[in-house]
């Protein structure tokens, strides 16, 4: 277990429009408001269509990550999420994760890895950014290649 005190930014209220594609939005706003690292502590959402981490097929190593999507369609969502910076793609790299439910399926519900969304009505959002220290994801070699959130600086504690 690893620990860092953070020094908070800036709180943002995020709204997202009807249409947009809820990756593409989120990086636009980071890019204009100067958001390299963050939390997003929640947000709601209507997706028209989303796509998360998931599989019906057995997996051959159970303790890997599962790659594949499933794909939904008009969903309800909750989410959290962290936001690092990606200094190669010059970017925020979010990792999201979402619960969602079927609204034409009696609410059924997938909770996974957000891969990619379209918005249906709105999503509205909570967002923290981070000040310091900086917040970087690596990936681990050792782990499957997933890439992990880094926090550089003296740990806490």
């Amino acid at each position: 277990m690893r620990s860092h005190e953070l020094a908070l930014g800036r709180s943002f209220a995020v709204m997202f429009d009807h249409g947009d594609d809820f990756f593409t939005a989120l990086g636009d706003f980071c890019r204009s408001s100067g958001v390299r690292q963050g939390y997003i502590p929640m947000f709601i959402a209507g997706f028209a269509e989303v796509d998360v981490v998931g599989t019906c097929d057995q997996l051959e190593d159970p303790d890997a990550p599962v790659w594949s999507k499933v794909h939904l369609t008009n969903v309800e969502a909750v989410g959290a999420g962290t936001l690092a910076y990606d200094p190669v793609e010059d970017r925020v790299a979010p990792h999201v994760h979402v619960s969602v439910g079927l609204k034409a399926h009696s609410a059924t519900g997938h909770t996974s890895h957000l891969l990619g969304a379209r918005v249906q009505f709105l999503t509205e959002m909570m967002l923290i950014e981070v000040a310091q220290p900086t917040m970087q994801r690596r990936r681990d070699p050792h782990l499957y290649d997933v890439p992990l959130l880094q926090v550089d600086g003296p740990p806490s504690g």
